[in-house]
């Protein structure tokens, strides 16, 4: 638990300037980098402690995907920090003008439990890069990762630059932000609690960044490469067990090709998992047993087609398929973060369109295809965060790519550059020469508006 007093020592240590030299950021990045490699090992057996992950796909998935970021980071810092050179109009002639990115000041990182440790270091460099003092609150619900990650940021850093701080969120948050007032709050979590975190904010006038969820619809048309379909929706909808921001939430398949996709899921899922995905090297498990419970309870909503085997000693649910779902069933009204994938067939476009538009701005979006005209026409008619075209939830991987939400899905977005532009503010500067004062800008006006006219316009 954090209490004032630390907090005004992050202030006080920022204020110093200490934190916003090239040199200064260059270096916290590389002992970043070295004390993540150091743990690498400890980070495998939390993971899998956690949520039974294997050292692959935890390099994957987390491990790989911040020493990428890292990386980014360090080889693009220096371009990212310099000033950006802007025009200037005629007004202000013969004046220069350019943009410099400052640091926010303190701010706050909040990560989530299901990947605990990408989703709450990704956004730590981006703060860092930035020249920012941090706190990190990591989820309580992930404890294993939790103390690892506490080890990595403690052995190398100070408390007065970065803060780590454990506890229960509900209680921890709150006490910091009612009584602090930070440069700005990231989080990445439910709506619901992203809705409260915002609430806060905006009570002190803290800008944030919301990195929410919701339904990601993932389209299959009768044109697509259904084998290819299956593996890449499969692959995504069933890593970590279907506990993913950006996994296919349900799909949207071509009345003419629902039957064949279906054999080709049940078949890549056996291949992927085995007869026995509880015992697999590949599958996970779910958190605990609130979101064990909660899952489960939407077995009941359609007709399982494939799995629908649980242990809830073991925290398995199987990789599950559902048909004959109605839109009014809660499975198609809460975001189902497990692994269990509505089928839902359509004929046409309009009548696909009226499912996604019950739950607006998704997150993602995945479309299958392979005409043009149709990829075109579904980026267009659905807006979200952000989109594949043959392939579900890798664009969360490219660090070249903005990654974030709009609208219920969240606000804002992070990932190389765009982290560091999030920890920053952009600072307009005009500097302008004494040499020329021309008295056409200084009263009297009188008889200056068709002059004026012709120069502002």
């Amino acid at each position: 638990m954090a209490d004032i007093t630390s907090l005004e020592k992050l202030q006080r240590y920022f204020n110093s300037g200490a934190t916003q030299s090239y040199s200064f950021r260059r270096e916290q990045l590389k002992n970043l980098k070295a004390s993540v490699l150091n743990h690498e090992h400890d980070l495998y057996d939390a993971l899998y402690s956690d949520l039974k992950k294997s050292p692959e796909e935890s390099w994957v998935t987390e491990t790989g995907m911040v020493i990428a970021e890292l990386n980014a980071a360090l080889k693009n810092l220096r371009n990212w920090m310099a000033p950006e050179q802007a025009g200037t109009n005629l007004l202000n002639l013969p004046s220069g003008s350019k943009i410099l990115k400052e640091p926010l000041g303190v701010v706050l990182i909040v990560g989530p439990w299901n990947y605990p440790f990408q989703l709450l270091i990704n956004p730590l460099i981006g703060a860092m890069a930035a020249g920012n003092c941090i706190v990190l609150k990591p989820s309580e619900f992930a404890p294993a990762t939790d103390a690892v990650m506490k080890k990595i940021i403690e052995d190398v850093f100070s408390k007065e630059y970065i803060l780590y701080i454990q506890g229960d969120g509900a209680t921890v948050i709150p006490e910091m932000m009612n009584n602090f007032t930070f440069g700005h709050v990231f989080y990445t979590g439910s709506t619901t609690v992203g809705k409260i975190i915002y609430k806060m904010a905006a009570e002190r006038l803290v800008p944030v960044t919301l990195e929410l969820g919701g339904k990601s619809p993932c389209i299959v048309e009768s044109d697509a490469n259904i084998k290819v379909a299956a593996r890449r929706i499969a692959m995504t909808k069933f890593s970590n067990a279907g506990q993913m921001c950006v996994a296919p939430d349900y799909l949207l398949v071509h009345a003419s090709v629902k039957d064949k996709l279906i054999t080709a899921l049940k078949e890549t899922i056996q291949k992927f998992f085995s007869d026995k995905p509880e015992e697999s090297y590949n599958y996970g498990k779910i958190i605990n047993e609130r979101q064990f419970n909660r899952i489960t309870g939407y077995l009941s909503n359609g007709t399982i087609v494939h799995g629908g085997r649980t242990n809830k000693e073991k925290l398995f649910i199987e990789p599950t398929i559902i048909t004959n779902v109605s839109s009014d069933a809660p499975v198609m009204k809460d975001e189902i973060f497990g692994p269990l994938l509505p089928i839902i067939p359509f004929t046409t476009t309009e009548e696909a369109k009226a499912v996604i538009d019950r739950h607006p701005n998704p997150l993602s979006l995945y479309i299958y295809t392979s005409s043009n005209k149709k990829e075109n026409e579904w980026l267009k008619a659905v807006p979200a965060g952000g989109s594949c075209v043959n392939n579900s939830s890798w664009h969360l991987t490219n660090h070249h790519l903005p990654f974030g939400g709009r609208g219920f899905s969240g606000m804002g977005c992070y990932h190389g550059k765009y982290s560091f532009e999030t920890f920053s503010h952009k600072r307009a500067v005009m500097k302008t020469p004494t040499w020329f004062d021309p008295d056409i800008k200084y009263p009297p006006f009188k008889g200056k508006l068709k002059l004026f006219k012709w120069v502002i316009r």
